[in-house]
């Protein structure tokens, strides 16, 4: 069999190999992956364009829908683009700027849709627990306060990740197996010690995200029992069903990521291929199910929806 230099002939370059093992398979699964991307664009802009384009959709819940598309947009665009260059056209370099922006943009993105899913609990917590205030304490202008909140601590956490990176000393053998610029995935190509990046990895990880999982969890322990102080049925079905939609995101967007972690932890002998291309569904899956999820549950949105898309 013919055999590859994957060394990179410029010093300021990585290379990143797609998926590894399946190089012959790349532009067959490209087209899932491309499909995948189509739909997530579709769903998203339609939403972002519909709540825009409405005035009775600029509410508090909307205003959230919208910055989780947002973020949804961002995460899938961070990577697809370079991914269908590697799998389309075997480019596979990419600069070590290139690189390091890619993985900040990434992280960041992701930790800043962590932050609205926990606004979105508060959200649903004030609701249900105090819905004579809802009006009071859930205004757009709060919402876009806590969002740009979310965004600040997002940016203040992620930045030492290409900061840290960019002092590493990296091999000359760059070589990434991945089809986009993970941090530790990154940082396993540098030749020095990496375990100060290790560690800020796993404290960012453990801690912030554990930290927004626990205020959600919080948040949904006083739902329950709130709901479960509710005689009528009717009321009690009603409490139930204003959750379920961020209850699906929230399993959307932190399930396919624990799995990934699960596999990478205990999943020693999966092929390295699996670990990647579930690496790449915890990006891919939430930006497609998001829009089906509120399109289905919110009436109101789906009405508007329709508005536009069944126009003669």
């Amino acid at each position: 069999m013919a055999t590859f230099n994957f060394t990179p002939s410029d010093p300021s370059t990585f290379i990143l190999m797609g998926i590894p093992g399946l190089e012959a398979g790349h532009v067959w699964i490209s087209i899932p992956f491309s499909i995948s991307y189509i739909i997530s664009l579709l769903g998203n802009i339609t939403l972002l364009f519909v709540v825009g384009k409405e005035q009775t959709l600029h509410k508090p819940m909307y205003l959230l829908l919208c910055m989780l598309a947002l973020t949804d947009l961002s995460t899938s665009t961070s990577i697809m683009p370079k991914a269908l260059c590697t799998f389309w056209l075997n480019l596979k370099d990419i600069t070590v700027g290139g690189c390091l922006t890619q993985m900040f943009f990434l992280h960041m993105v992701s930790f800043m849709q962590s932050a609205i899913l926990v606004i979105m609990a508060f959200d649903r917590y004030v609701a249900i627990c105090n819905p004579l205030r809802y009006a009071t304490m859930i205004t757009n202008a709060q919402i876009a306060k806590l969002g740009l909140i979310g965004l600040i601590r997002s940016v203040i956490f992620m930045f030492p990740l290409p900061l840290l990176l960019s002092r590493q000393p990296f091999c000359a053998n760059r070589v990434i197996a991945q089809t986009h610029c993970e941090h530790m995935a990154v940082a396993k190509t540098s030749c020095g010690d990496i375990t100060v990046n290790r560690m800020y990895s796993f404290f960012i990880v453990f801690v912030v995200i554990g930290f927004d999982l626990t205020l959600i969890a919080l948040s949904y322990g006083l739902i329950m029992r709130a709901v479960l102080r509710i005689s009528s049925k009717k009321s009690y079905q009603k409490a139930l069903n204003t959750c379920t939609a961020h209850i699906c995101v929230m399993l959307t967007s932190y399930g396919p990521g624990f799995l990934t972690s699960l596999t990478h932890r205990f999943g020693q002998g999966i092929a390295p291929h699996i670990h990647i291309i579930l690496a790449n569904l915890y990006i891919l899956i939430p930006p497609i199910l998001h829009p089906i999820i509120y399109g289905i549950k919110y009436k109101e949105l789906r009405d508007k929806v329709g508005k536009y898309t069944c126009r003669r």
